[in-house]
């Protein structure tokens, strides 16, 4: 049993992570710190600059408990959910929250004016949206959780704005807007 909970009644929670389980806790050791990359509050905006709390209209944002009962849901056989790490792989490859999939935003719908066949695979192949008559049909459409470095990181902003401008349902979005800096400042496991 930990000591430190990640809430009332709720010590740990169980995931799967590229298909192996992994158990998410808070952090047990007492003198455990941030880590560097996000202990710095100096940053220069742009490109950093804070984001607001409510991304746009129908995009709900999320927290920490928001995003670990996704990802109960997801290791319960939901698969109509997505927790999506949207950061490149170099920061996902250091460590991501347990879950997560890597589809960054940059490699996916940056380029959206000059790789329409990237953006169309990713809707078609990752996030269960069909192509009817060379129009998107978003009714099977996946729920995202999409998170990147933090409240003051821009690319999951970026890439929710190009999904709403793509006609996906902002009912069909979430932001966890807290994203990995968030999550370490609570000492949660990452991977």
């Amino acid at each position: 049993m930990t000591d430190y909970n990640i809430s009332v009644g709720m010590p740990t929670v169980e995931t799967l992570h590229l298909g192996q389980p992994v158990t998410i806790q808070r952090e047990q050791n007492p003198s455990a710190t941030l880590r560097a990359e996000y202990s710095v509050t100096a940053r220069k905006c742009p490109p950093y600059c804070i984001q607001p709390m409510q991304l746009a209209p129908g995009v709900e944002t999320l927290g920490e408990l928001e995003v670990l009962d996704y990802l109960q849901r997801i290791r319960q056989g939901d698969n109509n959910l997505m927790v999506v790490d949207s950061r490149t792989p170099d920061w996902y490859a250091k460590y991501t929250i347990p879950g997560a999939v890597n589809i960054p935003y940059a490699q996916n719908m940056a380029g959206l004016a000059t790789d329409l066949p990237g953006v169309k695979k990713s809707l078609i192949e990752l996030f269960g949206v069909k192509e009817t008559g060379g129009t998107y049909d978003f009714s099977a459409a996946h729920t995202l959780a999409i998170f990147c470095n933090g409240p003051w990181c821009g690319q999951t902003p970026n890439y929710i704005r190009t999904l709403l401008a793509l006609g996906y349902p902002a009912s069909k979005l979430k932001w966890y807007r807290g994203g990995m800096q968030d999550w370490c400042s609570l000492g949660l496991t990452v991977i």
